[in-house]
């Protein structure tokens, strides 16, 4: 099915013509504007002609994660896969400070689910990635006014869930 087709289906108020083909093709590449409303969703999943559910995922990241990425990985292979209950209680009780920035994007996921419709009891996490973010320079002060650098590492965390079938 062609990005033509699908932006016909999803033509409404303030969205027609080039812009609904813009908005289609960015939502295909996993960006989020226009915001994609459960109606689009609906539209879309019709006019290729099957559930909803089947092809919305809901996506958050949180930027610039003050951790390594090393140490949030642990956090991630820990809830990648699990259901949204499981996945929560997890985090609420891990002692990895990387769990809080976790619970945040997951809680962000689940509300965005929750919004267009998806049943919050039958979604799970359906991809957990975490990536380099930028690194934060200081430098301490050694013996005969060198200076050795110190490199804090940050991260960004990107969690989607998805609805079970």
């Amino acid at each position: 099915m062609s990005v033509e087709q699908l932006a016909d289906a999803v033509t409404r108020d303030g969205l027609s013509g080039d812009a609904a083909v813009k908005a289609v093709r960015n939502w295909l590449g996993g960006k989020g504007t226009p915001r994609c409303t459960r109606r689009d969703i609906e539209a879309m999943a019709t006019a290729v002609g099957c559930l909803s559910r089947e092809i919305a995922t809901f996506t958050t990241q949180v930027r610039n994660h003050r951790g390594s990425p090393k140490k949030a990985i642990l956090v991630a292979d820990m809830i990648r896969g699990k259901s949204y209950e499981e996945a929560s209680n997890m985090l609420a009780f891990s002692t990895k400070r990387a769990a809080v920035n976790f619970r945040k994007a997951l809680m962000a996921a689940a509300a965005d689910a929750e919004q267009l419709g998806a049943d919050t009891s039958n979604v799970f996490v359906s991809e957990v990635t975490v990536d380099r973010g930028m690194h934060i320079k200081r430098f301490r002060p050694k013996d005969r006014g060198r200076a050795h650098p110190i490199v804090k590492r940050t991260s960004h965390i990107t969690l989607s869930l998805q609805e079970r079938n």
